[in-house]
């Protein structure tokens, strides 16, 4: 297929293997690299130095900044932003004499939509990032993040709320409502959900 007719752009240094599926509206940039077998969505950029591996799923309007690896069990949803140079892992016990590395050896890592990974985090294999999450940059992530949550520290840990604009909430009792863009929540416990009353 030549470049004028695909819906999708590619720098001339980047690598895209014939069998990637790759959404109309993605731009692909310098160094990177589309495995065969791996689906990326509509509208998505990938920016220099990205390496996706074989099966790894990528929903639409997803923005993944330079120096990151998708490998194989990585899914990310739609809307999905991951910072510069943070990590996935696939493989819980990883050892160069001992290789795991067939797809029954991995775990799956999904980032829900929405969801926001700074830069130079690390999302620890079979944990699962909640919808419109944030982890912070330089965080370590061990567990599942629930959605709305802002995730900070080593390991990660919940230091509050965030809305779906990304601006940090202030809860007051079991409300909250953002000073930004107006958007209400109800907190039960450990669980954030927007506000779906009427007005």
């Amino acid at each position: 297929m030549s470049e004028t007719e695909r819906a999708w752009f590619a720098h001339e240094t980047a690598v895209v293997d014939e069998e990637a599926e790759i959404g109309a509206g993605t731009k692909i940039w310098h160094f990177s690299h589309v495995s065969a077998g791996s689906k990326l969505g509509e509208r998505c950029s990938l920016g220099q130095n990205v390496f996706v591996a074989p099966r790894v799923t990528v929903g639409n309007g997803v923005k993944i900044q330079n120096n990151v690896s998708l490998y194989e069990g990585v899914v990310l949803e739609d809307f999905v932003f991951c910072g510069p140079s943070m990590v996935f892992t696939n493989v819980r016990t990883p050892r160069s004499a001992f290789p795991r590395n067939t797809s029954a050896d991995y775990a799956e890592t999904r980032v829900r939509y929405g969801a926001s990974i700074g830069a130079n985090a690390t999302i620890v294999c079979g944990s699962s990032v909640g919808e419109w999450a944030f982890v912070a940059a330089g965080a370590v992530v061990t567990k599942d993040v629930p959605d709305y949550a802002l995730m900070a520290g080593v390991p990660a840990r919940r230091i509050g709320w965030v809305c779906q604009c990304g601006v940090t909430l202030r809860p007051e009792g079991e409300r909250a409502a953002c000073a930004e863009c107006g958007r209400t929540y109800v907190l039960h416990g450990e669980t954030l959900r927007l506000d779906a009353s009427p007005a």
